[in-house]
């Protein structure tokens, strides 16, 4: 299988050439030129697996160069009871008939982000050895919160990499914010940018395009490659656990094999959804995919008009990591549904650059539709969400999964749709302990720092809260520093570079 760009230039690449490349050279992004199949029978097989074993085989289906023998280290290493808590990777639990939670967030970070890097830097590493003809790995990431942490945690003290993650400075909770800060590791850097989200991640993908700080590179026998879920080795595992949580349903007779799901996502880069998009192309019982954004509705209103349009104000909420105007991976998506026409997906991305704003017609938009459903959810209603889930089904949930919930509750009242639903919960409630706290009784969290935070919602919930959270208390910050937008290509070659 080799790979090819979203914009219809650059080379034809291996899965190896495409997860150590991260983006191709014509600025679009690596797409497989079809999509591989799996059957009932597949999934009938599956269900009797483990988590990891389920990933040795969908991931083999993608990563056609890679042996047998590199897939199966690669997710042991990634996958262990000790990162993990268990071999239920990713559990999935029951909310109420017919709808259920997938726990995305038992790893090293408490995110979903872990699922797929603490598998990246081992598929990185082979494939560096395939296709980069021995250069060090110089890794750009651009956060809104979750990504940093764990592309930190996942890339710490990996061999011949080195890894750099930019943040907005007014866009983080407390405990993402330390989490970053505090990141152990001699090959790591992290620095605040004045800005949102979306200014950190134009920023790094115009570093990834400048001559000067690649030919620096270069001398250095060094090349850039991403973390982001722009890098394909980012989303191929995200589409495993999806196949993994229907699996699960039909293993414990929630469902019958061949039994249509709905899919509800907290969505900001659309690369978390657009794994499941994946699944369903591949064959995987979904009826539809429901896209649940924060205040920042840019994806809602596209799926309900097939306009993309970012020129509106950006609000910083309580559920950071979806706090994004730009989402890109949903060119992956356009480039699918167009036929596969790189032209196309140019324009569309040029007129987004040059105006802010792009139609994609209404046939596309009418395609869209029988795929996917949207809806969004502000603060005040992630609030009440966490309150009354927590009271009625006692479930604890952070502020993007209530997003979810909530656009899933209005999806199904408005439709009338009783699919079983499985809906994607991406943090720990105790990564943001100020909002869910607030939500359950805002006197609670009066006078208290972030730590006390954790024990006061543990003590008024029962829920334990994760150590690695706690222990963060004693830990240094070693990385406290703010840059303006136009610093940061300087900043990642006189810090990480050399």
């Amino acid at each position: 299988m080799f790979y090819i760009s979203t914009r219809g230039g650059g080379a034809r690449v291996t899965s190896a050439q495409t997860i150590t490349r991260g983006i191709s050279e014509d600025g679009g992004l690596f797409v497989p030129p079809e999509i591989p199949r799996i059957s009932a029978d597949d999934i009938k097989m599956l269900s009797t697996l483990d988590y990891k074993s389920r990933a040795k085989f969908i991931l083999p289906l993608y990563l056609t160069d890679f042996s047998g023998d590199e897939i199966n280290k690669c997710v042991d290493s990634a996958y262990s009871c000790e990162s993990f808590g268990s071999e239920k990777t990713a559990p999935v639990v029951r909310l109420e008939e017919g709808v259920s939670i997938l726990e995305l967030w038992k790893g090293p970070t408490c995110a979903f982000k872990d699922m797929a890097l603490q598998l990246l830097p081992h598929l990185l590493a082979v494939s560096a050895k395939k296709a980069a003809d021995g250069k060090k790995i110089v890794i750009l990431v651009a956060t809104s919160g979750d990504t940093g942490k764990a592309a930190l945690e996942g890339f710490r003290d990996v061999p011949d990499t080195k890894i750099a993650v930019f943040f907005p400075n007014d866009g983080v909770s407390p405990m993402q914010r330390l989490q970053m800060t505090t990141q152990e590791g001699g090959n790591v850097f992290v620095q605040a940018i004045k800005g949102n989200f979306d200014d950190a991640q134009n920023g790094v993908k115009s570093i990834f395009a400048d001559k000067e700080a690649n030919e620096r590179l270069a001398q250095r026998g060094m090349m850039f490659s991403s973390a982001n879920s722009i890098n394909w080795g980012r989303l191929v595992p995200q589409i495993v656990y999806y196949i993994s949580a229907y699996c699960d349903l039909v293993a414990d007779k929630s469902i019958k094999n061949g039994d249509k799901i709905n899919i509800v996502v907290p969505t900001g880069n659309f690369g978390n959804i657009l794994a499941a998009y994946y699944a369903r192309e591949m064959g995987l019982p979904v009826n539809k995919l429901i896209c649940a954004s924060n205040k920042n509705n840019v994806l809602t209103d596209f799926i309900s008009t097939g306009r993309y349009d970012r020129r509106r104000d950006f609000f910083v909420t309580s559920s950071p990591s979806m706090d994004i105007l730009i989402s890109s991976n949903l060119e992956r998506l356009l480039f699918l549904l167009c036929g596969y026409d790189g032209a196309q997906v140019r324009s569309w991305m040029k007129s987004l650059s040059d105006t802010g704003a792009y139609d994609v017609g209404e046939h596309l938009k009418e395609k869209i539709g029988t795929i996917f459903d949207a809806g969004c959810c502000d603060d005040e209603g992630t609030k009440a969400l966490i309150k009354k889930v927590f009271e009625s089904r006692g479930y604890l949930c952070d502020t993007h999964t209530a997003v979810a919930v909530d656009v899933y509750y209005k999806y199904r009242e408005r439709t009338g749709d009783k699919t079983p639903a499985v809906i994607a919960s991406t943090a720990s409630p105790f990564k943001f302990c100020s909002s869910v706290l607030d939500a359950l009784d805002a006197r609670a969290k009066e006078k208290l720092d972030e730590f006390q935070m954790l024990d006061a919602l543990e003590k008024l919930t029962g829920v334990p809260c994760p150590p690695q959270l706690k222990e963060l208390k004693n830990k240094t910050v070693r990385f406290g520093g703010v840059c303006e937008l136009g610093d940061m290509k300087q900043t990642v070659i006189k810090s990480v570079v050399g």
